[in-house]
């Protein structure tokens, strides 16, 4: 079952707010996505929280995680 998740994120280059699908039922997961706005990539980070809601955080390609 697909399980979509509508999320607001910044884009840690532009700092513009952008909506992503996210695929929740696929926790753990890493992918690039590239910025809607200035096109960059975005590197996604896809967990749970302590709580087991969906956690996304969001890095530029020269920051690590």
């Amino acid at each position: 079952m697909n399980q979509l998740t509508e999320k607001s994120i910044a884009c840690p280059y532009c700092g513009e707010m952008i909506e992503v699908l996210i695929d929740s039922s696929d926790m753990e997961q890493q992918y690039i996505e590239d910025c809607q706005v200035c096109c960059k990539p975005i590197n996604f980070l896809v967990s749970e929280n302590l709580n087991g809601d969906l956690a996304v955080s969001v890095y530029s390609e020269d920051e690590a995680f």
